[in-house]
């Protein structure tokens, strides 16, 4: 069995803890603590881990003491006194071994989750490089969950803290840090950061069973989550075998040869989602390859290769030689998928004529490929080209590309789409960790279920408050984002509504991201606003400050006067037109539920509406399509949701 497949199956099986304990006399943590780590302050310290049984442990922080002994399955836990914020500190556990965590520190703690857009990098977004030299700041500790998945809750994850630097706060979640970043600088209190994401998830994957059987509806789902369990004994011998065709895919270079003949390969328009140029639903091992021409004065000079994103791990090769590559197979290391590659060619590699581009790329689940920048930023250019006459050579265009290996059985195993895995996998082990509170953005992998998302998301609050056992904490959320899907336009709009009813929740917060978005693109780069607007609801609501405005104007009710419709809001004082045009996206019905654009006027802190073609309004509704701009914000220029209300 391979290693890979010995880790997946464990998980499977629940006995992940009894497996990764090391020598039987050794006392060990979870990966959650170690040095530069932040516990919550003003809460109980739990820590807990494993040892051999019926071993005495003892666990110090600073002054305060704690001794237990592990029971029969090798198992300890204690509590520490809550602390103030401060630090640094260091945390001692001690049974026939000795571990030391330095620099621990007592903060403000968060997690962050979701999707995508959740998971997109500091290095993917808006003014990176800026923000990733601006980045030093030692108060701010990172924690990325490594992408795992489970049928069966886990104790144990990975990961590893970080100190927040240039250097270690590219790969991390934009939304997270700069939320962090944002708390920090007003609390004045070390935050610690936990990335707990995975791109192009859906909602189920990240709630407990116990709380998807409340639904009802999700019967076929659980089903089907039964019967790969069922399966095991059998997908462990398909897995065996898709494991050895991908390690002899990635033994062989030869895809990448100059001289190899590719003329039997297939063309696909780069950048692009290999979905949408070819291979739909692949996800697995696929070669592409290029000639370049360059201009003959850059023989044998160095060249930098601005590639683009990579989804999800890449290998790149120029005239046969590995020049650079991000992410690994085994074990899987996906954290780059949306980082740009940028690598630089040694001159000797480099030719006057035929110089062949080759990229390996691996990608385990969602979209994959060459697709995350504009054309006009793949390129290749003289390192030195400072001289007249350097202008970059394009790479953007026709590619040949080989497919290789499918990784679909290992997704019938291991996927994160299945109900449950990554709450079992990448949730549960943090349960016992105590935190503040939560960051989500997600939706999107659910957008075809419209208004039943608020079920879904009602359920996944709910569920992992009670699970954590911490009260109602603080769960914030995003919006999301205007995008072009296709399709019924109208489903985004409803996946927005449900969003905002989902403050009707206590301890609940939404930020509005109609603002930031991008029609063309569903990972809007602009993940400052998200995390500054997230850091308002929580300056607010958790951290008592009363002189914030935190939330773009929010529809209250409707009531009729005469053929018109006045719309109240909460957070209205200084509703205006962002623009300073006339109020867009607001639209009426009456009985028969044919909306109607309708004309738009602000009165104090309400709108009132009208439209010709209906005499008698019952409805009303605003930024009701996906690839809506609503221009409605209060003086504190924070954008209003998008909603629909009927008159009672």
């Amino acid at each position: 069995m391979s290693t890979r497949l010995h880790q997946i199956t464990a998980a499977l099986l629940g006995i992940a803890t009894l497996i990764a304990t090391p020598a039987a006399a050794d006392i060990r943590l979870p990966a959650i603590f170690g040095d530069h780590m932040v516990l919550q302050a003003d809460r109980p310290i739990r820590v807990w881990g494993w040892a051999d049984a019926d071993e005495p442990v003892i666990v110090t922080l600073g002054d305060d003491r704690a001794i237990t002994r592990t029971d029969s399955q090798g198992q300890w836990k204690v509590v520490l006194p809550p602390r103030k914020a401060g630090g640094p500190w260091t945390l001692i556990a001690k049974g026939r071994n000795r571990i030391e965590l330095e620099d621990v520190l007592i903060g403000e703690v968060w997690i962050g989750s979701g999707q995508s857009n959740m998971q997109w990098s500091v290095a993917a977004s808006a003014d990176k490089e800026a923000e990733i030299a601006a980045a030093d700041h030692p108060q701010i500790r990172l924690f990325t969950m490594a992408h795992t998945t489970a049928l069966e809750p886990q104790e144990e994850a990975q990961g590893t803290w970080s100190m927040c630097t240039p250097e270690t706060v590219g790969p991390f979640s934009a939304v997270a840090y700069f939320f962090g970043r944002e708390i920090q600088r007003e609390l004045n209190v070390p935050v610690g950061l936990i990335n707990s994401s995975w791109g192009g998830t859906i909602i189920e994957a990240w709630t407990d069973r116990a709380s998807l059987e409340k639904l009802g509806s999700l019967d076929k789902r659980l089903a089907t989550f039964d019967q790969i369990y069922a399966r095991l004994p059998e997908l462990e011998k398909e897995q065996e075998q898709a494991d050895e065709a991908m390690r002899k895919a990635l033994a062989d270079d030869g895809p990448a040869a100059p001289g190899l003949d590719d003329s039997a390969w297939k063309q696909m328009e780069i950048p692009n989602q290999w979905e949408q140029g070819g291979l739909p639903g692949f996800d697995g091992l696929v070669w592409f390859r290029r000639t370049v021409e360059i201009p003959s004065s850059w023989a044998g000079r160095d060249l930098i290769l601005q590639l683009g994103p990579a989804d999800e791990v890449d290998d790149t090769y120029f005239n046969g030689v590995r020049i650079g590559g991000m992410g690994s197979f085994e074990p899987w290391v996906n954290v780059y998928w949306d980082q740009p590659r940028e690598y630089r060619i040694p001159g000797h590699l480099v030719q006057r004529e035929n110089n062949v581009l080759a990229v390996r790329i691996i990608d385990k689940a969602g979209a994959g490929g060459l697709w995350g920048s504009p054309a006009e930023e793949m390129q290749l250019l003289p390192a030195d080209a400072s001289a007249d006459g350097d202008s970059p050579v394009s790479i953007a265009g026709s590619w040949r590309y080989l497919q290789g290996p499918e990784l679909t059985t290992i997704e019938s195993l291991s996927g994160p789409n299945n109900a449950t895995v990554l709450y079992n996998a990448m949730i549960h082990p943090l349960l016992r960790f105590p935190m503040r509170g939560v960051l989500w953005y997600q939706g999107e992998a659910n957008r075809g279920q419209g208004l039943e998302y608020e079920q879904r998301m009602r359920a996944l609050i709910n569920g992992w408050r009670r699970l954590w056992n911490l009260g109602d904490f603080p769960f914030l959320y995003v919006q999301l984002a205007p995008y072009r899907y296709g399709g019924d336009a109208t489903l985004l709009a409803q996946i927005w509504e449900a969003q905002r009813r989902v403050l009707t929740l206590p301890n609940t917060g939404m930020a509005v991201t109609t603002d930031v978005g991008n029609v063309e693109d569903i990972h809007p780069i602009k993940k400052q606003e998200v995390g500054q607007r997230l850091s308002l609801w929580a300056l607010a609501h958790t951290y008592g400050r009363d002189d914030l405005v935190y939330s773009g104007p929010l529809a209250t009710s409707v009531a009729r006067e005469g053929n018109r419709l006045r719309v109240h809001f909460a957070f209205g004082v200084g509703l205006a037109a962002r623009n300073g045009r006339e109020l867009t996206s607001f639209e009426v019905a009456g009985a028969d539920g044919q909306f109607h654009p309708a004309t738009a006027s602000l009165d104090s802190e309400t709108v009132l509406l009208h439209s010709p073609a209906v005499s008698t309004p019952e409805q009303v509704r605003f930024g009701w399509h996906e690839e809506a701009n609503p221009n409605l914000i209060n003086a504190e220029g924070l954008p209003a949701s998008p909603f629909t209300l009927t008159v009672r």
